[in-house]
């Protein structure tokens, strides 16, 4: 059997904007150690302050 990755590559995008999925930026999330979504505060550029950017798929 093949084994399942641990650590996965996941996107951040910024909350502050509904329609539209700004993808900022992208990291690494162990999925054992980080079960839900995760959610830091980064710069957006468009907003232009820190905003909270939340977890989404990378495309």
């Amino acid at each position: 059997m093949a084994k399942t990755k641990v650590v996965e590559l996941v996107a951040l995008a910024c909350t502050e904007h509904d329609g539209l999925e700004l993808r900022n930026y992208t990291t690494t999330k162990n999925r054992r150690n980080t079960q839900g979504k995760l959610e830091l505060r980064k710069y957006c550029a468009r907003c232009r302050t820190h905003t909270v950017h939340r977890e989404t798929r990378v495309k």
